[in-house]
């Protein structure tokens, strides 16, 4: 099987370390890529909003699946475009991605599918997004109905910091703060059927006990030694398997990876967002513990062919850490060399924002390098995640110091 991958960040190299180990997958193709990638598969520099130019790409490879990584792409109908020419794509029509390209549609599709969410109101006026603060008082829960790359959130005690974060919104979603822990749990679907994977919990803070601004994420762990047994059957039963439902009524199927980030409160799980695609760094934790083939997997979701698919799970824990450059993520510097990249047994080392001039490996993006320990628990995956890390030479760049801290100790207590 011949597949076309788009995308350049981490996800897409955890991705595409997945693809590769699958037997089916004969070529592996990456547009645009990375560093990392380029030892896994053929780099095409393609821009991922060109929808016409991966189309044409597609057509002259002769693809049999494109696996459409980027939120941005998708929300752009590069599926659509895709699926008109004839090809298997995973990854959600532009219809169906508009349930992370707007929060205020989610929030719809969830009202009708009858799936618990925090209460909220839509505003555009000054004079809503004051009234809707007061409502729902402190902390306040301000979100940006469109995109942000993952910086459209704020969480805040400070009433002028949400009033100014949601005046600079077009069209801005507040919502009641849900208190509870949070995890991120994903599900494959082909438009009819969901398969959800195990949960994971990802870190959004910039630095040590949640502390700093909202990232895209600065490390995860996977499984949850501290989840409700019936976590997976629940989120199946009140979120994934209702939205699917809901968006094949409303004549837009979702076909894709549906990633619903959940809170557990007290009276239950709450969905506080959903997005339309593979979500970082929760993949490189969950594609190293993932069994069943991953090409087979996703050419079953993009064909309709689902119905007897069961995911299998390895043992195994899995920690990622981000490493960071400096500035990130108000203004991250970039053009930074990179030097003692490690290579170390059960440990991986994704790419994410990474450029090479001639032979020299550079920093190129906020979130720079996600390193992965694998092990029989969260205390030896996380302990191979940091010794790892540790070596990487980046001037001026962190990482957090207590991802799966926490849960390491209480599954030692157990």
């Amino acid at each position: 099987m011949k597949i076309l991958l788009v995308g350049s960040g981490g996800r897409e190299h955890a991705l595409a370390l997945g693809l590769k180990a699958d037997t089916s997958c004969t070529e592996l193709h990456v547009a645009p890529g990375n560093p990392g990638i380029a030892s896994l598969a053929t780099l095409y520099p393609i821009a991922v909003t060109d929808n016409q130019a991966i189309c044409d790409l597609a057509k002259k490879l002769a693809v049999d699946l494109v696996v459409v990584g980027p939120e941005v792409p998708l929300v752009n109908g590069v599926a659509d475009v895709l699926r008109q020419a004839g090809f298997a794509v995973f990854g959600p029509s532009k219809a169906a991605a508009q349930l992370e390209g707007s929060k205020d549609f989610a929030k719809g599709v969830m009202r009708d599918a009858g799936v618990p969410t925090a209460r909220s109101y839509t505003c555009t006026e000054k004079s809503e997004i004051e009234k809707a603060l007061d409502t729902f008082g402190a902390p306040y829960v301000v979100k940006d109905d469109g995109l942000a790359a993952g910086k459209g959130v704020v969480v805040t005690h400070d009433r002028d910091a949400a009033l100014s974060h949601a005046l600079a919104c077009t069209r801005v979603v507040i919502e009641e703060y849900l208190k509870g822990p949070e995890i991120s749990l994903f599900g494959i679907s082909d438009g009819r059927n969901i398969l959800p994977m195990q949960p994971a919990q990802d870190f959004k803070r910039a630095f040590d006990n949640d502390e700093g601004p909202n990232t895209g994420g600065m490390g995860a762990y996977s499984p949850l030694p501290w989840a409700p047994d019936d976590i997976v059957d629940e989120t199946y039963e009140k979120v994934l398997a209702p939205m699917i439902a809901e968006m094949a009524a409303r004549g837009t199927p979702f076909v894709g990876l549906l990633y619903a980030g959940l809170a557990l409160t007290d009276d239950g799980i709450r969905v506080i967002e959903f997005n339309a695609r593979f979500g970082d760094p929760e993949t490189q934790v969950l594609i190293p513990r993932l069994m069943t083939p991953l090409a087979t997997l996703l050419y079953k979701a993009a064909t309709d062919s689902l119905d007897d698919t069961v995911l299998q799970w390895r043992d195994d824990s899995a920690v990622t850490v981000v490493l960071a450059a400096p500035g990130y993520p108000e203004s991250p510097h970039t053009g930074t060399s990179i030097s003692n990249v490690p290579h170390i047994e059960n440990t991986q080392i994704f790419h994410a924002g990474t450029s090479k001039s001639g032979e020299t490996l550079l920093s190129a993006g906020g979130r720079v390098l996600t390193v992965t320990g694998v092990g029989s628990d969260l205390t030896e995956a996380r302990d191979r995640a940091y010794r790892a890390i540790s070596q990487i030479e980046l001037e001026g760049s962190f990482y957090r110091s207590d991802i799966a801290l926490n849960a390491s100790v209480a599954e030692k207590g157990n």
